[in-house]
C-alpha cells in the first residue's frame, strides 16, 4: 500500500510508527523515522527499558523551615497529621501548584535530603509540603529531592498513579528550571 501511494502522489515520503517504547521493543519496524519524544529526556514507556536510558532530569526544592512538634501537635489541612510523639519536621518549597500532587500527602510521598528518604506527613499544601525528619541533622536550605538519583521519576509515576510523563509535564512554570552542561 505504501508503495501506491508514493507511486499516484510521485514522491517518496517518510515513514514513522515508533515512540520512545518502540524503538527499544521493536527495532526491526524503524523504517525512516522514530519519534524519540519522552526518550529525549532518558525517560522509557516501561520502567523495565530503563537500563537502555540515562535519566537527564531531576526535581529539587528547598527546605525552607524546620520546626518541631510535640506530641499530639497536628499540622496541615484539616490536621491531617497529628505527631504520635515529638517529631522534628522540614518545610519544603514545593506543593501541589508545582506538581507535586495531594496524593502525596501523609507518608504516600517521600523526598531525599542527604541521600536519604523522608516520609511526607500532613497534606501536600499549595506551595509547601512537610516531611519528618526527626532524628537527622536537616537544617534550613537543604537541597531537596523530589526525583533524581535516589527517587526515580518512575517510582513518583507510581505513587502518583500516573506515568512518568504526565509528572515531567505536570511541573508548573512557577519552578525554576536550570539547564547543566556535562
Amino acid at each position: 500500500m505504501t508503495g501506491l501511494f508514493k507511486e499516484g502522489l510521485g514522491y517518496h515520503f517518510d515513514r514513522h510508527i515508533l515512540n520512545s517504547s518502540g524503538i527499544t521493543g521493536f527495532p526491526e519496524a524503524q523504517f525512516e523515522m522514530v519519534r524519540l519524544g519522552i526518550g529525549l529526556y532518558g525517560i522509557a514507556g516501561k520502567a523495565a527499558e530503563e537500563p537502555y536510558l540515562k535519566p537527564v532530569s531531576s526535581l529539587k526544592a528547598t527546605v525552607s523551615q524546620v520546626k518541631k512538634l510535640k506530641k499530639g501537635d497536628s499540622l496541615g489541612y484539616g490536621r491531617a497529621y497529628i505527631a504520635p510523639e515529638d517529631r522534628t519536621i522540614a518545610v519544603i518549597s514545593l506543593g501541589y501548584a508545582d506538581g507535586f500532587r495531594r496524593s502525596l500527602s501523609n507518608g504516600v510521598g517521600e523526598v531525599a535530603i542527604h541521600g536519604k528518604r523522608f516520609p511526607v506527613v500532613g497534606r501536600v499544601c499549595m506551595d509547601m509540603t512537610m516531611v519528618d525528619i526527626t532524628g537527622s541533622a536537616v537544617a534550613e536550605g537543604d537541597e531537596v529531592e523530589v526525583f533524581g538519583s535516589h527517587i526515580s521519576l518512575y517510582e513518583l509515576a507510581r505513587k502518583m498513579d500516573t506515568i512518568p510523563y504526565e509528572v515531567l509535564t505536570s511541573i508548573s512554570q512557577r519552578v525554576k528550571r536550570v539547564y547543566l552542561m556535562e
